[in-house]
C-alpha cells in the first residue's frame, strides 16, 4: 500500500510541476519588468476574455454561458458605454478590431461573430476546434485555441493562412489564451497562470516573458478569477491588463529587466 501511495504521489508531483509552470526553463529566456502607471475601475462581473483599445476606448469581450457580452468601455471611469449580450448558447471569447470591424470568438460553439463599430452583426464564420484568444497584425486575424498552435486567418473568409507552433526551445507551450499583437510579437496570457509570454510572430519562439504575480491590489471580497486580458494602447505606448472578474484594470509599462 505504501508503494502505491508513493507512486501516486510521484505522479501528482509530476503533473503539478508540468502544468503549473508553462515556462519550465524560464532561465533560458528573458524576464521582462513592468511598472504600474495607473489603475482603473473594472466591472467585477465581467469574465474578461478579450480586450482591444480602439480610438481611445476599450472594447471588451466577456464569457460564461448566459453572461457573455461585447462592450465599449470608457477607460478612465470603467463606465460601460455600450453593451450587447450574446445568446445564452454562446460562451464569448477573444475579440479584435480590424478594418473597423469587431471580431468575437466563441469557446466551443465554433462560431465567430463580425460586427460593425455600432455592434450591429454583419456576419458569422465557422471554424474547427475551440476559440480562445484573438488579435490581428493589420492584415490577418491571429487566433489561439488553447493548444501550442496560433493560427493566422483571412479576415474576409476566416480561412487559415498559416500556423505557428509556440515553443521555448523544444518545449511546447500550451494553454495560450488572450492575445495582443505589437511590433512583430504576440503577447499572450497563459491560462491559469500569472504569465504573459512574448512570442515571435514569424516562428513561434518565445524570447521573453512577464510575471504579473501580485499585481492585483484590492480589498474586494467577491469572486476573483485568473489573469486574462492584455491590450496595447498606441496613444500612450503602454498596455492595459486585467483578469476575469477583476475589479481593477491596470495600465503598465513593459520594459527589459535591468541586469543586477
Amino acid at each position: 500500500m505504501k508503494n502505491k501511495v508513493n507512486y501516486i504521489t510521484i505522479i501528482l508531483i509530476l503533473v503539478i510541476t508540468i502544468f503549473s509552470s508553462p515556462i519550465i526553463r524560464a532561465g533560458e529566456i528573458k524576464k521582462l519588468d513592468y511598472q504600474v502607471l495607473e489603475s482603473y475601475q473594472h466591472d467585477p462581473q465581467a469574465f474578461t476574455q478579450g480586450l482591444e483599445i480602439h480610438n481611445n476606448y476599450l472594447y471588451e469581450g466577456t464569457g460564461l454561458y448566459g453572461r457573455s457580452s461585447l462592450r465599449k468601455v470608457e477607460i478612465e471611469s470603467g463606465q460601460v458605454l455600450k453593451k450587447i449580450n450574446l445568446d445564452q448558447e454562446y460562451f464569448g471569447e477573444g475579440i479584435t478590431i480590424l478594418n473597423n470591424k469587431i471580431y468575437q470568438l466563441s469557446w466551443k460553439e465554433n462560431t465567430a461573430f463580425v460586427y460593425d463599430l455600432d455592434f450591429n452583426l454583419i456576419k458569422t464564420f465557422n471554424y474547427q476546434k475551440q476559440g480562445w484568444g484573438l488579435t490581428n497584425n493589420g492584415q490577418h486575424l491571429i487566433m489561439s485555441n488553447g493548444s501550442e498552435f496560433i493560427t493566422f486567418r483571412d479576415p474576409e473568409t476566416f480561412k487559415s493562412i498559416k500556423k505557428i507552433e509556440v515553443k521555448n526551445g523544444d518545449q511546447k507551450i500550451k494553454n495560450i489564451n488572450e492575445l495582443e499583437y505589437h511590433k512583430g510579437f504576440i503577447y499572450a496570457n497563459i491560462w491559469q497562470t500569472d504569465y504573459i509570454i512574448k512570442i515571435n510572430a514569424q516562428n513561434g519562439s518565445v524570447p521573453a516573458y512577464l510575471d504579473l504575480s501580485g499585481i492585483l491590489k484590492t480589498d474586494y471580497q467577491g469572486e476573483i478569477d485568473v489573469l486574462n486580458g492584455i491590450s496595447y494602447d498606441p496613444e500612450n505606448n503602454n498596455f492595459l491588463v486585467t483578469g476575469k472578474l477583476w475589479p481593477k484594470i491596470y495600465r503598465i509599462n513593459i520594459t527589459e529587466k535591468t541586469p543586477k
